[in-house]
């Protein structure tokens, strides 16, 4: 419920970069997972003996390396998707949901309690680049994973893809309508007039 991106409205412009087709999406996702787990991992690890005038420094050191690590495993088992996306990836070390997480969990709690905290605000992460990739390709190219599944009847009978779906600004609209969708179901999640 408490998800990094619809509710505290965060690392949402990747959702608007990668989200255009569902294989860069779910990449992108597992890939923020990863790296924010172990980083949470690391650093928990190392809270009390980092100085604190230099822990950001150490923190986007760490970061860092995982982000090389996952961006060079990328390129040797998938490089089509690491072309793809390309600079994001690199992106991910200043990704305030991974900072945020370090900073607010990993250097006050255990090793294994930060890697979870990692691992499960990257898979709501995640769980949004999805859903939102999953409504634009569907129905902006009619494909998922880039295999056809709208019927080639329906395009006879006239069905026409929605381009305008695979533009960065209709990713904006459908994640503000995830965000509606969840703070009205969740009213807890509204913010109150006081």
């Amino acid at each position: 419920m408490n998800n990094p991106v619809t509710v505290q409205v965060l690392g949402i412009c990747s959702a608007l970069a990668v989200t255009s087709q569902l294989k860069p999406a779910v990449v992108m996702g597992l890939s923020v997972a990863i790296i924010t787990g172990f980083s949470n991992f690391v650093i928990s690890l190392l809270r009390k003996t980092i100085p604190n005038r230099i822990r950001i420094i150490v923190q986007l050191v760490v970061v860092a390396t995982l982000v090389t690590i996952v961006s060079e495993i990328l390129k040797a088992f998938a490089y089509d998707v690491s072309v793809q996306l390309s600079v994001y990836i690199g992106l991910i070390i200043t990704n305030c949901i991974l900072m945020g997480r370090l900073e607010a969990f990993a250097m006050m709690n255990g090793p294994w309690e930060s890697f979870l905290d990692g691992i499960g605000n990257g898979i709501g992460y995640a769980k949004i680049l999805v859903i939102v990739a999953f409504i634009r390709e569907l129905f902006g190219a009619g494909t998922l994973f880039g295999f056809q599944v709208i019927p080639q009847s329906l395009y006879d009978l006239g069905y026409i893809n929605n381009g305008m779906m695979l533009m960065p600004p209709l990713a904006l609209i459908i994640l503000a309508c995830i965000i509606w969708y969840q703070r009205a179901k969740h009213k807890e999640l509204q913010e109150s007039n006081n």
